[in-house]
């Protein structure tokens, strides 16, 4: 009897050693979790994204038709000369959710571009004006052409590149990003149109190699890319700000389309779907207690 005592107090002695090590470990994540941000804000660690208010946000978020306008002319102008958009056509402009050019006007914009096509009747390649069918020729013929121009680099394409690009949120927001309906969407654009205005003058105490710059948001601090934007850069048409700031806002938007072009349609069938889940459990209730109300139990 004496041996049961001794093994069970054993047992139990282990059991709150276990139980001791389990709570300190948890005790340890959570206060990984909690110091997180601070971290992230402290030293030369990058900054945690700013969060931008979109109106394609959330279950009822549309595009805005002259935000994105306005985002296809700075990236045009101004990101077109490194970066391409392989998986956007011309017809895209002008179809609904997107910026929603006139055919007329898409006609003009695919003539300003050449493309090259081929064979011919003499088996040679050639170029001619683009049509509304084809995709938006890219800057550089390959990659080896890319890195030769920009000494190394190669810029990545934008057709996805919000989609692919991301942040964590830290402690306790990520726990709402994993529960359907609740969940943050919009952790790409944050990031990219952070990045396009987190270009600043170095710390004292740090040092940029030649050839990069500082960027409060990049991994790092350091980035390849020359600041590509600046006030005044983009003339806009419609009377919107032309700032850094409204540029970087506007061109991320367009990218968000240009990743997601179905992304109205898709929210209006999942709202649609949505709401006759709701219908049909209701009727399936009252049906149900249509036919058992008078049954015996």
């Amino acid at each position: 009897m004496l041996d049961g005592l001794l093994m069970f107090r054993d047992q139990d002695s282990s059991m709150k050693r276990r139980l001791f090590v389990s709570c300190l470990s948890g005790a340890a994540l959570l206060m990984s979790f909690l110091a997180a941000p601070a971290l992230a804000e402290s030293g030369h660690h990058e900054k945690r994204p700013e969060a931008h208010e979109w109106s394609f946000a959330g279950a009822l978020g549309r595009f805005d038709r002259a935000q994105l306008r306005r985002g296809f002319k700075v990236y045009k102008e101004v990101c077109s000369t490194c970066h391409s958009v392989k998986l956007l056509a011309f017809r895209n402009l002008s179809q609904p959710g997107g910026p929603e050019f006139s055919e007329k006007e898409v006609v003009e914009l695919a003539a300003s571009y050449k493309v090259r096509d081929g064979p011919n009747d003499s088996g040679e390649y050639f170029e001619r004006p683009a049509r509304p069918s084809d995709r938006v020729p890219p800057p550089f013929a390959n990659e080896q052409a890319a890195r030769a121009a920009m000494s190394g680099a190669y810029p990545p394409d934008m057709s996805v590149l919000v989609k692919a690009r991301g942040y964590g949120r830290g402690f306790p927001t990520f726990l709402f990003d994993a529960i359907p309906g609740f969940s943050y969407q919009e952790h790409g654009v944050d990031y990219v149109a952070s990045l396009l205005k987190g270009y600043s003058e170095p710390p004292h105490d740090m040092k940029i190699p030649d050839g990069q710059y500082y960027n409060a948001y990049m991994a790092g601090n350091r980035i390849g890319m020359p600041p590509p934007l600046s006030d005044g850069a983009v003339t806009y048409d419609d009377g919107a700000p032309q700032t850094v700031d409204q540029y970087a806002r506007d061109v991320t938007a367009f990218m968000m389309w240009v990743a997601e072009p179905h992304l109205e349609a898709r929210k209006r069938i999942g709202l649609g779907v949505i709401s006759f889940l709701i219908v049909f459990a209701g009727l399936l209730y009252f049906t149900k207690r249509k036919i058992w109300s008078n049954v015996a139990h």
